[in-house]
């Protein structure tokens, strides 16, 4: 286990935990090595993963406009200067 920790750059510890949450819980999408590997999922996990690819392409559209907007803000400043 020792090996498997430090292979991961985590402690002993953390890998315990991890495993005794994973085996608590209902397993989602593992990803090993260059593959995804579907495993049974919660269907309450699978939603929630759904709603926060949502919300995360919400923000970058709005970030992508707030960027767009700055740079045309900095083009007039630059026009004054």
């Amino acid at each position: 286990m020792a090996k498997i920790a430090e292979a991961l750059g985590i402690s002993v510890m953390t890998y315990h935990r991890w495993r005794k949450a994973r085996e608590a819980a209902p397993a989602t999408a593992v990803i090993t090595g260059a593959q995804l590997v579907n495993t049974p999922a919660d269907g309450d996990q699978v939603n929630r993963i759904k709603q926060l690819e949502l919300e995360n392409s919400r923000l970058r559209r709005l970030l992508a406009d707030i960027l767009l907007e700055k740079a045309e803000l900095q083009e007039s400043l630059q026009k004054r200067g």
